[in-house]
């Protein structure tokens, strides 16, 4: 294991608290006015999926476990888990709803991902940045509108609903952040 500062952890690091392993949602420094600079992070404990939000002094010592992560290659849902083959060795691991979380949607079989294991143990997956999806449906324009501020509602391909602009229409295939099913801009294909 290796120690680091509370300011220096970012979303995904795995910490090991109390013999416990955390993987970081989201981790933000607040420096007040007066007294001590605080980081803030909120985290989902690996073994029941509970999330904990805590704080400690920025300069306060964590522990970042030792994680190994591996390139796989997603195959199928089989309703237990999501199986995925590890690109170099090709053996299949299952990795369970709640480590793929929010991320279900945007897997497509044959997939590249990156999956972090802990002692041979899937914790969490990390998909490529950007993904470009069709849009299904999506309210039509309203005239008068500005072009500048308004989006509106979408739904994609995978099912996520996301926001547009008002020149998007059904059958339209746009690039989304998978972090937050944002919005980046018309695909390029």
């Amino acid at each position: 294991m290796v120690s680091v500062i509370a300011s220096s952890v970012r979303k995904g690091n795995i910490l090991e608290i109390e013999g416990r392993l955390y993987v970081v949602l989201s981790s933000e420094n607040f420096h007040p006015g007066k007294g001590t600079p605080v980081t803030q992070i909120e985290m989902r404990r690996i073994s029941d999926g509970v999330k904990v939000n805590e704080r400690y002094k920025t300069t306060e010592s964590l522990e970042k476990a030792f994680v190994e992560t591996r390139d796989h290659t997603f195959l199928y849902n089989d309703g237990e888990g999501y199986v995925c083959m590890d690109k170099e060795t090709f053996d299949q691991v299952t990795i369970p709803a709640d480590v793929i979380g929010d991320y279900a949607p945007y897997l497509q079989e044959n997939m590249e991902i990156r999956v972090s294991l802990h002692n041979g143990v899937p914790i969490s997956i990390e998909l490529p940045q950007r993904m470009v999806f069709e849009v299904v449906e999506t309210e039509p324009v309203v005239k008068g509108q500005t072009a500048s501020s308004s989006f509106k509602p979408a739904l994609l391909s995978n099912g996520v609903r996301t926001m547009v602009p008002p020149h998007v229409t059904p059958g339209t295939r746009i690039v989304v952040m998978t972090e937050d099913g944002s919005y980046v801009e018309r695909a390029k294909d």
